[in-house]
């Protein structure tokens, strides 16, 4: 996984890592029980500051999409505990609701979007 930083953004640094890292998880990038590189290698890449990267990885474990542990490193959580499955559903809510104005937008009715949906849930 590679980083994107931005310094003129706006959006504070360990935002943005937090948000990438977060996305990749919910995307399948990041697998569950996957190590994230170190506090010092990550702020050496991305010449920051350790503390930067130690609040995002902070709060990342805050929200049950990592789990720090003491001398090992940070490890992706499994998407099977009960936070992760919520946000993944709400993410789920959003694309859907997404395809939904898209449908409306272009005059597809429910019944073919319906399908669309079933042929998308069947694809490997």
């Amino acid at each position: 996984m590679k980083l994107i930083i931005s310094s003129v953004s706006g959006e504070p640094i360990y935002e943005q890592i937090k948000t990438q890292i977060h996305s990749a998880v919910l995307s399948g990038e990041l697998k569950a029980g996957e190590a994230l590189p170190s506090l010092r290698k990550l702020a050496k890449e991305l010449r920051i500051s350790v503390l930067t990267v130690t609040r995002a990885y902070n709060e990342l474990a805050d929200e049950g999409v990592v789990q720090n542990i003491q001398g090992k490193g940070t490890f992706v959580m499994d998407k099977g505990n009960e936070l992760m499955q919520r946000q993944l559903k709400t993410r789920i809510r959003e694309s859907l609701a997404e395809a939904s104005r898209g449908a409306k937008a272009a005059g597809i009715p429910l019944d073919a979007l319906d399908r669309m949906l079933e042929e998308e849930y069947r694809k490997k």
